[in-house]
């Protein structure tokens, strides 16, 4: 079912019409009052008064961003979205639906990761309605039916990246943001389609390990920063090491056969990759003692 448009005229000039149409039957009602003979003035007085009430009955107000959907006995008649006051059949039923941008944040659901870890995970979401039709009669409830809809598809989401990647080109929930919304967008919008709901913009809000692994996967990414630190520090130590041999072997400071290289190797090595500061030992006797 697809939104169309209903039927509705300005209602200013109906407000008019109905106060000429009441007046004309107090009218006739005050000649009858006057002494005026009872019979056709009697029935006519009192059939406007009833017309010009039915009529009333048909005045409803359009909000900016708002559409009104109209039931004939049950059976979808339009919608009308032209803002202002409006006029339209008096046995029209209406439903107002807001077409304004709505947001609202997922709880936190416990899900796991590719991986198969616990994790935690909340979600922003950015939505209104675009089709008034859909949203009022292919669903009950638009409203709870975006919101349920929302929380599974994060959660299938979730289920298909890990947490954090261990390979640079594989994407992962923790490093790669703008691939990982843009997914749960696609996902969030696919369900909710039938709804007649356009979805704007998901992010994720909330990203966690669960309680019961979160210090263990701490230490593990404590870890992981340690070996990559270490391996920076090896890497320029090593070259550190090669300047120092090549800048004394082009400028002639000092003959070092291969075995004081290894030591001169190691002792470098030793003081440039060491946690603490070393302490310098002056060596009083000759380069072999």
């Amino acid at each position: 079912m697809n939104e169309r448009q209903g039927f509705s005229v300005a209602g200013i000039p109906f407000v008019v019409a109905c106060l000429v149409l009441a007046g004309f039957g107090i009218s006739q009602l005050i000649g009858l009052k006057d002494g005026g003979a009872p019979g056709t003035p009697l029935f006519v007085g009192v059939g406007l008064l009833v017309l010009d009430g039915l009529l009333v009955k048909g005045f409803f107000q359009v909000a900016p961003n708002e559409g009104q959907v109209l039931q004939l006995f049950g059976k979808y008649a339009g919608t009308v979205r032209d803002e202002g006051l409006r006029w339209t059949n008096p046995f029209y039923s209406r439903r107002r639906v807001s077409l304004r941008v709505r947001n609202f944040e997922s709880g936190k659901l416990k899900v796991n990761d590719s991986d198969g870890n616990p994790i935690e995970i909340a979600a922003v979401v950015v939505w209104q309605v675009l089709d008034t039709a859909e949203a009022v009669f292919c669903v009950d409830d638009y409203e709870n039916f975006v919101h349920i809809q929302s929380e599974s598809a994060l959660r299938q989401m979730a289920q298909n990246y890990p947490y954090d990647a261990h390979d640079d080109k594989k994407p992962s929930l923790r490093s790669h943001g703008e691939v990982i919304n843009n997914h749960l967008r696609d996902e969030i919008q696919a369900r909710l389609e039938k709804a007649g709901v356009q979805v704007i913009e998901a992010r994720i809000s909330h990203l966690a390990y669960a309680q019961e692994i979160a210090q263990a996967m701490l230490q593990r990414q404590q870890a992981n920063a340690i070996v990559a630190a270490r391996e920076r520090i090896v890497e320029g130590a090593v070259g550190m090491v090669a300047m120092a041999l090549d800048k004394l072997r082009e400028q002639g400071v000092v003959e070092l056969d291969e075995e004081r290289k290894a030591a001169m190797v190691s002792n470098l090595l030793v003081v440039l990759c060491g946690d603490r500061a070393t302490q310098p030992v002056v060596n009083a006797g000759s380069l072999y003692n």
